[in-house]
């Protein structure tokens, strides 16, 4: 990466920090995504109960192996031969976890955590339950404001996200939320396929401690 773009990046991570840390987050800038499972594995007890919600961010980090080291109590809602019945208690056990792990759809720069999920699990131990949270999140992920944010889920995360998990929907098809169409708001989507039905965002934390953001100088996830 050319060393001016190297440099405009880190000031832009370093300002979305401050904000987040004045916010009552504590954040942690790593240059590489190789640097990310250091500081995880600082973060997590051994023996502790770990869950994460779906997150390509911590697979491209290693994250997910480490989980399934054998360290930690890790409440895998993906192990082989799982039913849908077995992942939906494990997704519920998960709330009560001493450590969820997960990213962002969107990281404000002026401090802010949004994210979009379609069954609620996510935002849900992201916002109370679990003792700690550990968010991983990409330069990529972070944007100037709230219409951004929303913006950027409609136009990338949900796209990419349903090409993967392989959904009928107008944006797994057309690469863009049919709300694009109109005005983008939140407010528009598609039908009972959809994957972005609960949006969160997380103003400030006013539990000192519970959540770490890992904020990456390269791009993760979608």
């Amino acid at each position: 990466m050319d060393g001016n773009v190297s440099r405009t990046l880190r000031l832009r991570l370093e300002k979305t920090a401050e904000n987040l840390r004045k916010n009552g987050f504590d954040v942690q800038i790593f240059d590489h995504a190789s640097d990310v499972l250091p500081a995880v594995k600082q973060l997590i007890p051994a023996g502790a109960v770990v869950a994460h919600g779906g997150s390509m961010s911590l697979s491209e980090c290693g994250v997910i192996e480490l989980l399934r080291s054998g360290d930690y109590r890790y409440l895998d809602r993906d192990r082989p031969g799982i039913t849908p019945e077995e992942r939906v208690d494990c997704m519920r056990q998960a709330l009560l976890a001493d450590v969820y792990l997960a990213s962002a759809n969107a990281l404000l720069e002026s401090g802010m955590i949004y994210n979009v999920d379609g069954n609620g699990n996510r935002t849900a131990a992201t916002l109370y339950g679990p003792k700690k949270v550990v968010y991983v999140v990409g330069v990529n992920k972070i944007v100037p404001d709230f219409d951004a944010a929303v913006t950027r889920v409609k136009k990338i995360a949900c796209p990419a996200n349903t090409m993967r998990l392989s959904c009928k929907t107008y944006c797994a098809e057309k690469g863009e939320c049919v709300s694009c169409l109109n005005n983008g708001g939140i407010e528009n989507g598609c039908g009972n396929t959809s994957i972005c039905n609960d949006h969160v965002l997380i103003r400030r934390n006013n539990n000192p401690g519970r959540v770490t953001i890992l904020l990456v100088g390269e791009p993760l996830g979608y």
